[in-house]
């Protein structure tokens, strides 16, 4: 078991399709996170090692995080992208590999490209990196926001295109979506307080440390 930390560190951690990779890498240092897992625990402790875990929506853990209420977190670089929060941002840690892209219904692919038309609406729970893709492009877009779902949005006439993540295609698939654009491919990253990041140094950097080393 490694040795506490000086001074109480708080780790936000994200539900949902990150939370696997992050709760193996704390087994590879010597926390066991299981009851975080199972969906029993929202703060787990571990006193022995002057550490505290939050489990959130992986879209609230920078908020936590830049205002101090998690010292540091694990959440997707496609997130970070979004929401462009004040903190630091140490490590890439390898899991959680998905990307987003531009898809629409697959009839569409013989017949005419959404991407070619000189106004989109598009459906997406990313509305700042895809409005910056298609002004790149000079595509104007009408943008619809939505919190899930959003494979639905096309086939019922509420959008022409969506832009999501993916990891292997398949939910696409199953809707009758194909990709047709890639706008960036996103990983788990460790994010820290930036006030946290100097009044608790030396946990911080212990924790970052010991990461670093499984990491290589």
């Amino acid at each position: 078991m490694a040795a506490g930390l000086a001074g109480r560190v708080t780790i936000a951690l994200p539900k949902g399709r990150t939370l696997e990779g992050a709760l193996a890498l704390l087994k590879k240092i010597d926390f066991d996170c299981q009851a975080l897992d199972e969906g029993r625990r929202l703060i787990l402790d571990f006193p022995e090692r002057q550490v505290r875990f939050l489990l959130l929506r992986g879209s609230d853990v920078p908020t936590y995080v830049e205002y101090g209420a998690a010292d540091m977190g694990i959440v997707g670089k496609d997130i970070l992208l979004e929401q462009q929060k004040d903190i630091y941002e140490p490590l890439d840690l390898k899991f959680g590999f998905c990307r987003l892209v531009v898809a629409q219904p697959r009839e569409r692919q013989c017949t005419d490209n959404a991407l070619h038309w000189s106004n989109l609406k598009v459906a997406t729970k990313f509305p700042r990196l895809t409005e910056e893709h298609f002004n790149r492009k000079g595509v104007q877009v009408e943008i619809i926001y939505l919190g899930g779902a959003v494979e639905l949005a096309p086939l019922v006439g509420l959008s022409d295109v969506v832009v999501d993540l993916v990891q292997t295609g398949r939910t696409l698939q199953e809707n009758g979506l194909i990709e047709v654009e890639e706008i960036l491919q996103s990983t788990a990253r460790l994010v820290v307080n930036r006030a946290s990041q100097k009044t608790k140094y030396e946990p911080i950097m212990q924790l970052i440390q010991q990461i670093r080393a499984y990491l290589s």
